[in-house]
């Protein structure tokens, strides 16, 4: 299952909107509970802070989604927050 991570915006910075992104995400992609792997496409996101993902994907985990990978990356915040999050 692929996650468009730019239908919260282009800008995401906060980590109260992180977790609401997350919530929102439970709510209404049914299948996300059931999906072996959950994708996260970051295409056409301008700036991500690792506080906004950092609640993205540990309201994920603590919702029993655990094999997350990442798509487009390319984008410096981008790729500089999952590199921070994952050290």
């Amino acid at each position: 299952m692929t996650i468009k991570i730019k239908k919260f915006g282009d800008i995401l910075t906060s980590r109260p909107a992180g977790r609401e992104a997350a919530l929102v995400t439970l709510a209404y992609e049914s299948q996300i509970k059931n999906a072996a792997t959950v994708t996260l496409d970051f295409e056409g996101v301008k700036v991500l802070t690792p506080s906004w993902l950092g609640e993205f994907l540990n309201t994920l985990v603590e919702n029993k989604i655990k094999n997350i990978q990442y798509q487009n990356t390319s984008n410096p915040t981008v790729s500089s927050s999952i590199e921070i999050l994952s050290a």
